[in-house]
């Protein structure tokens, strides 16, 4: 007998039989998925799967179809049919959330950023910023920012920077709320840095400004730190600024931006103190990246910060 007629005849109706018994051929199906996959068959496996998954359907079983869609997707992934993969997770996460299971859903939502992250990075941020959303309408806080981490990284890897700074300034709020203050001086390093990135100096002392209303933050190394590095940009000190990016505190931060330091200061306005003072003005400048060619103004290596 072929495999895909496992389950039709649990799917037949007659005179005494009224409804087609969908359990039992989810059941069928099932069996047929684990065979194939236990031999490594992987296409026959997603198969057996979304049939079990239809199966699953008709019989309003929406959690039980949802596995059966995911199981599908991981076949897929066996296969590296990665984008593939990814759509049958997304489909089975929704199936959690119509099922009343959120915390599933994320779950799955979050497996599929991990797969899809070094394929298609933009994808994995949007399922990773998804997963962060999920979490957070559950107050699982702790749990949402660390997705909203990684969506951060990955953006700062892309060179996203305005993304970047959006994200992560939603993760220092949400470290602020549940108290976690240290936590919040680094990120608002973080965010320094990204917005330096951005050519966007006055964001960047905002931020630091904006950060003394955390407890603590005032007086802290972090504090001090930040306001010595705008003080080399303000200054156009390279050598400050390269002092401040290379200490302990930049350079062992759990963040993609802390291993690499800020752009060039000479080549930012020199008149960007009285800039600060009109709150309502932006500062342009042209794109601060060097690369790896000494800089023409200062002379010396302005790295990006992905490298």
């Amino acid at each position: 007998m072929l495999w895909w007629t496992l389950g039709l005849p649990s799917l037949k109706t007659g005179f005494l039989k009224w409804k087609p018994d969908y359990d039992s051929a989810a059941s069928e199906y099932g069996k047929a998925a684990v065979a194939f996959k236990n031999a490594k068959q992987f296409e026959q496996a997603k198969d057996a799967c979304l049939k079990e998954a239809v199966a699953h359907e008709n019989n309003r079983a929406l959690f039980h179809a949802a596995k059966a869609y995911e199981q599908a997707g991981m076949m897929l992934k066996e296969m590296q049919k990665l984008p593939e993969a990814v759509q049958l997770i997304e489909k089975a996460s929704m199936m959690y959330l119509e099922n009343g299971t959120p915390d599933t859903a994320a779950m799955a939502l979050e497996r599929a950023g991990k797969l899809i992250e070094n394929v298609d990075p933009e994808k994995a941020v949007q399922l990773y910023q998804q997963t962060a959303n999920v979490f957070e309408n559950e107050e699982r806080l702790r749990q949402a920012v660390e997705l909203l981490g990684k969506a951060s990284r990955l953006l700062v890897r892309g060179r996203r920077f305005d993304e970047a700074a959006i994200s992560i300034q939603k993760e220092k709020n949400i470290y602020k709320e549940i108290e976690n203050y240290p936590t919040c001086y680094k990120k608002t390093i973080a965010q320094v840095l990204v917005h330096l990135h951005r050519n966007d100096y006055v964001a960047a002392e905002r931020c630091v400004r904006e950060s003394y209303s955390i407890p603590g933050f005032n007086g802290s190394e972090d504090c001090a730190a930040l306001e010595q590095l705008l003080e080399g940009y303000d200054q156009q000190d390279q050598d400050q600024v390269a002092e401040v990016c290379n200490s302990p505190l930049f350079k062992y931060m759990d963040n993609d931006v802390s291993a690499h330091p800020a752009p060039c200061p000479a080549l930012l306005s020199p008149s960007l103190r009285p800039m600060l003072r009109e709150e309502a003005r932006r500062v342009h400048v042209e794109q601060v990246y060097c690369g790896d060619t000494p800089c023409s103004v200062c002379g010396s290596p302005s790295r990006s910060l992905t490298e």
